[in-house]
Formats: C-alpha cells, structure tokens, sequence
C-alpha cells in the first residue's frame, strides 16, 4: 500500500497533461536499455501530484520498479548526516567553528600538498585549522580519490580511502588516515566535493557516543517513520533492491555494479559512510525531503527548529559567491553556474545563471547512481528521481526533469 498523500494534480496548479508527459519522456531512457528501471515522484504543498514508476529493477528480469522499491542513494546520505550534526548542534554540544582537533587531535600535524606528484612532494603549513562548517560546506581541503584532478586525489587512491566504497575498514579507521595524508588547499580557501561528510558522520559519533546507524535510526528514522532506509539490506528487504549499473564513459557499454544477490550492503557491513552509505526509497526520502520542506517538523515529530533549517538552506560561500568561482576539480550533483552551497545542500544562488529553470533558494543534491531530489520553497514543490546507474552525470536527467516539472506549473 503506498504511504503517498495524493492530490489533484489541477488542484496544486499542475497542468495535469504536462505532469503525464514526464514518465512518457524519461520511458525513452527505458525503451533504448540506457536505465533499467526509474521512479519519479512530483509534490507540492507535501502532497503527491505525480508519482511514476518506469521499467525494471534490472535489465535482466527483475521486478516492476513500485513504490517498495529500494534505491542506493550513495550522496544523498549527505543531507542527512548534515542535519544529525545540526540536530547535535541544536543541543549546544558543538558549534560551527570549533576546530575539528577539538574531536579529532591527529589532525593537528595535517598539513597541505604544496606541489610535487603523488610519489615525491613537498607540504606547508594550513592558514588555520579545518572546522565544523568547513566540513558542512566542503571547504575543508578533503577531497575524493575518483577526482582525478589533483596529486592527492591519487594519494587517497594508493591509501585506499575510497569515500563511500571503504569497505575494508570502519568510520573511525578512515577518519583516523585523513590527517596522514595532506590537504589540497588551506581550510576555507577553496570549495571542494571531498570525504569531510564522512568526517561530519564520524563527529556524530564521537558527539552523541552512539553509532552512525543508531542516531540516525532513533533520532531520524523512526520519528519520520523511514521504515525502508538503512546503511544494510535486511535478508526479507532484498527481494526489493534495485541492481545497480555502471557505465563507461569510454564507449558506453553498461556493466552490473551490484546486485541484491551478492550485494556490500550485507548486514555485517563495518562502513558506515555518512558522505554515501544508505539505501532508500522514494516514500522514505520524501518524509525526509518533507521535513525539510516543512521547516524541520512534521505533524509528529519535530527534528530541526525552522531556523536551523532556513540558516542550512542559504548560500554558506563567501561573499554569497558560487560555485563557480570557489570549486575546484569539476565534480559535482549539481551544475556550478548561478549556485552556491548551505550546510549539506547545494543552495541556487542566481537562476538565470544555473541553464535551467528554477527558483532562488532551491536546495537539493543528488547521488552517485543517478539519484536526484529538489526542494523548491518559493514553489513550495519537492521532487525526487530515483534510479541506479554510475556515474551521475552520464545522462542529463537533472535539467531533462527540471525542465519538465516546471513547464507544468500553471
């Protein structure tokens, strides 16, 4: 049974035959074997004018993708941690520009890459220390190995800190080889999409004592009433989990990256990555979404005051500039044109400049297979796109969607 609130697509100011037009135009990406399976969900006021399931679970039989459906929603795990810390936060038991060796001490010798390869360099001292809004807004000089744009990105390769994919080791072991290793650029200095949210989820651990899967299950999870969202696969859920592909950006040939049968989100597994561990479904996510939408509440719990939530959703960069201008490397969820970046969210800044048409103050982000959400406060609509193919960014199913929901706002 769907745990969706539905309503007329008409009575929320939809044009109810553009709303249709959307799974007819993403079926393509079904019919010519390019995506397995996609859900689509479309709200507005919190509740549902349009939800669409498209395809299979996999290629090669498969279920019909349905509202049960189980997503690994890698990155978008990012907002999540971010609003356990601030929850913390909340509670005066951290502040936003506490050094982080107030938690972490090995991180009082890191230091930051100068120049060299990634067998031979030289390090320099860092302008100051990184700090708790450092690692929100990910300008802390973390960075990821599959960058593929700086010395250190190849360091965390050969040391096998592999963000979201450290099977091999737990939150604290991985935060524990951060400081041996330098930084790209001085903390604060630059914006780079880095591992600093497996950091924020390692800080909520060593905050409230309790393991990453425990708060988020007691003071998340449960409270919003996410059933489905978990770091691992229960063995009566996996009947229920997408396969997961990857494709090359070579030639195009797409490849099985994980499947429920032999899948790392085995229970047993020790990383738990709070920068891209969770599975999710569409329901789940949009109580999540929700939430923030409602301004850190919903009709039974209360999990953010709406301040939090409104200082969260803002531009964080300096001087309210953009990405842009701050990014290094050119990885990213979300484009870098016209937007800037809160605490865990991308935030739009300017959207003439973004290519596609939005709303000041849209937050959102995506995830590594291609899943996307939104929420639009001046519109007052929340989306989400769920899906399972690697890299994000093969396809242009962001501003494809974007351009979609918002030519049936009537």
């Amino acid at each position: 049974m769907s745990e969706f609130t539905f309503e007329d697509a008409e009575k929320l100011g939809f044009n109810r035959q553009r709303l249709d037009a959307i799974p007819a135009f993403f079926n393509s990406y079904i019919e010519k074997q390019r995506l397995a399976g996609i859900s689509l969900m479309v709200a507005r006021e919190g509740k549902v004018a349009h939800l669409s399931h498209l395809g299979n679970s996999a290629f090669d039989g498969g279920f019909a993708v349905n509202d049960e459906a189980i997503f690994r929603i890698y990155s978008m795990t990012k907002p999540i941690t971010s609003v356990a810390l601030m929850m913390l936060y909340e509670q005066g038991l951290v502040q936003l520009q506490d050094p982080i060796t107030k938690f972490f001490p090995k991180f009082k010798d890191v230091r930051v890459f100068d120049k060299g390869t990634p067998q031979d360099y030289t390090t320099r001292e860092p302008e100051r220390m990184i700090t708790v809004h450092d690692l929100l807004t990910h300008q802390s000089g973390l960075t990821y190995d599959f960058m593929l744009s700086h010395p250190v990105d190849a360091l965390y390769r050969n040391h096998k800190i592999n963000g979201a994919r450290s099977e091999k080791q737990t939150l604290e072991q991985l935060v524990d080889k951060l400081p041996e290793l330098p930084l790209v650029f001085s903390p604060g200095s630059n914006w780079n999409y880095s591992v600093s949210t497996d950091v924020v989820g390692r800080l909520v651990e060593v905050i409230s004592g309790k393991p990453l899967d425990v708060f988020f299950e007691e003071n998340i999870f449960k409270p919003l009433g996410m059933h489905d969202t978990s770091f691992t696969i229960s063995d009566d859920k996996r009947h229920r989990m997408m396969h997961n592909y990857s494709r090359s950006p070579i030639d195009g040939k797409i490849t099985l990256a994980d499947s429920p049968e032999r899948t790392i989100y085995a229970p047993g597994r020790q990383f738990l990555s709070g920068g891209g561990g969770l599975l999710s479904t569409v329901s789940d996510y949009h109580k999540f979404a929700d939430m923030m939408r409602r301004g850190g509440s919903t009709p039974t719990a209360r999990i953010l005051s709406r301040k939090t939530v409104a200082y969260m959703t803002s531009n964080h960069l300096p001087d309210n500039d953009t990405l842009v201008n701050r990014a290094l490397g050119s990885f990213s969820e979300v484009t870098y044109l016209g937007t800037g970046f809160g605490l865990g969210f991308s935030v739009v800044v300017d959207p003439a400049q973004t290519s596609t048409v939005s709303s000041k103050g849209n937050y959102s982000w995506g995830g590594l297979a291609s899943t996307i959400f939104w929420v639009d406060p001046v519109e007052d609509i929340t989306v989400i796109l769920m899906t399972q193919m690697m890299p994000s960014g093969c396809y242009p199913l962001r501003p494809q969607l974007s351009q979609l929901v918002y030519a049936a706002c009537d």
